[in-house]
């Protein structure tokens, strides 16, 4: 069990939490929700021992799997040993073991100690840790040929796939995940649902996945009105839950304030009078009656919208036995396919298979896009096609959000001066209008770009998106750094949208609410093309 008793923390005049006290008991698997700012991530660090509270204490079992937020530190290692190290009292005896083994000679000493060392490997399942390690490993798609690499080796989304195993490794009594699903493929996120629903010990996850929570969470821990909120069953009904809530103690402070206001009345005009012993009751009823006071929530809810300046073709894009391949390497052989104005296209596939690939191909013939754009977010400098022809079609103006979409924000100027560059005609008001859509206060209209964190980054991008309204949007994991009410928000707008679409996302409600077609990379350079929505594309390849 973790339980935290009157923790507060709070930073200048923002309060985060105050005198919060909870519990989390194992074989529960709680979601850690809230908006942006509302202290998630500050919370989770209270948890793992990372911060001190700064009024109250935290209780937590020795053995806790904590997800690790820097890619860095391990890069010396091997990807197995990275794994491992997950289980810090295995990782300690195992290390010590090899250097008594080391040892030209062994004194009596060392022999008691190896003994010792052998009976913590042997309690701590060290003898099979390797496989165990593996096993891990290859569930998160980390190959067989990976495991004797160093980590410094690996590319940013193989080290946190191997991070989070790590997490995993050692059957800890407590799980705290930060956002686990981040450059995760569907394969790998179905995996990991799987292995947390099995899971028998407290689990605590922050994501920004509603899918993901709704599968594996059995209860919810809201952070918002500066406190906790624990409720049973996954995000969607704590939605219901929270706004049933709020909504009746609205309604509660509504009749009781009518009530108020009635006992006042007779108050003023019977104070002086004769009726004192009735005016006091009614005073003391009115002290009984005071409204429940509501905290501010910190919920904020950004406003997209994206429209056609000018409709494309009938016919927008067209690709002509499309090849692509690094050096010896072919990632996509000859797919030919044809798209109509209006299709919305998921690009599905484990990571590494051609999806951002396919995109750069398509893009680096677009009408619309730059060169520089696309070598600016891909880092590539060989030609984006191999073989093949990729044709857009009459009057196609595409809208781009990068998988490094901060690459595209130059440097050195104003969020406001950035955004209106795209569309010098655009009134100031308009341009303060979108900022404002997508939370940005009218004083970070004038944050410098190189300081914009990364959900910043990306509602800027989405602004220009809205701003700049093309007719296709390509868009490549749009989501991962929006918080849940953004994520709602974009799934909403897209919907709506009446262009067409190219969607490389992870997030398996967005791919099911907007994809009316699917684009599945298998991994052998074929792309299996099915036209329908995804929930029929599951049922026909089940």
């Amino acid at each position: 069990m973790i339980s935290v008793s009157n923790v507060s923390m709070r930073y200048g005049a923002k309060i985060l939490f105050e005198e919060v006290s909870t519990a989390f008991s194992p074989g529960k698997r709680y979601g850690l929700t809230g908006p942006n700012g509302a202290g998630k991530s500050t919370f989770m660090k209270l948890l793992t021992g990372e911060l001190e509270p700064q009024k109250g204490t935290v209780v937590r079992p020795r053995k806790l799997g904590v997800l690790s937020q820097d890619q860095f530190a391990f890069d010396r290692y091997r990807v197995i040993d990275t794994v491992i190290m997950g289980n810090k009292r295995l990782w300690s005896a195992m290390e010590e073991r090899e250097k008594i083994y080391a040892k030209p000679e062994m004194t009596d000493a060392d022999g008691m100690k190896l003994g010792e060392l052998e009976g913590i490997v042997g309690e701590e399942d060290g003898y099979s840790a390797e496989s165990d390690a593996a096993i891990l490993l290859q569930g998160l798609d980390i190959a067989d040929d990976l495991h004797e690499r160093k980590m410094g080796e690996l590319r940013g989304g193989e080290k946190v796939r191997v991070l989070l195993a790590q997490a995993l490794f050692g059957h800890p009594q407590a799980l705290l995940l930060d956002e686990p699903t981040n450059h995760l493929d569907l394969d790998s996120i179905h995996w990991l649902e799987k292995f947390l629903n099995e899971y028998d010990g407290v689990l605590i996850v922050i994501s920004h996945d509603r899918h993901f929570l709704n599968n594996i969470c059995t209860h919810t821990a809201d952070i918002d009105y500066e406190t906790i909120i624990t409720y049973t069953g996954a995000y969607d009904e704590m939605v219901m839950a929270k706004t049933q809530v709020r909504s009746q103690i609205e309604a509660q402070n509504a009749q009781r304030e009518k009530k108020i206001a009635q006992l006042n009345e007779f108050i003023a005009r019977f104070a002086a009078g004769t009726r004192s012993s009735q005016v006091q009751s009614r005073r003391k009823e009115v002290e009984r009656l005071q409204v429940t006071e509501l905290a501010r929530s910190n919920i904020q809810r950004p406003f997209l919208k994206f429209e056609q300046k000018k409709p494309s073709g009938k016919h927008i894009l067209e690709l002509e036995a499309v090849t692509k391949s690094y050096d010896d390497k072919a990632v996509i052989g000859g797919f030919t396919a044809g798209i109509l104005r209006g299709e919305k296209i998921a690009l599905l596939g484990r990571n590494g298979v051609g999806k951002t690939t396919m995109l750069n191909a398509l893009l680096a013939n677009s009408p619309t896009t730059s060169d520089a754009e696309l070598r600016k977010t891909s880092g590539y400098s060989g030609e984006f096609l191999s073989g093949g022809k990729v044709i857009w079609g009459h009057e196609a103006a595409v809208g781009y959000f990068a998988q490094d979409h901060k690459a595209l924000i130059e440097p050195g100027i104003t969020a406001f001066d950035w955004l209106h560059q795209w569309d010098l005609g655009a009134s100031h008001e308009e341009i303060r209008g979108l900022l404002g859509q997508m939370l940005f206060p009218r004083d970070d209209a004038q944050k410098r770009t190189e300081v914009l964190s990364g959900g910043e980054a990306a509602r800027l991008i989405f602004c220009k998106l809205m701003l700049l309204k093309p007719n296709v949007l390509v868009l490549d994991e749009p989501t991962n750094h929006l918080d849940l009410e953004s994520i709602n928000a974009l799934n909403i707008a897209l919907q709506r949208y009446q262009g067409t679409i190219l969607l490389v996302t992870h997030d398996e409600d967005l791919i099911d609410e907007v994809a009316t077609r699917i684009w599945h990379f298998e991994g052998d350079t074929r792309i299996t093309d099915f036209k329908g929505a995804y929930a029929e594309y599951q049922s026909v390849m089940a």
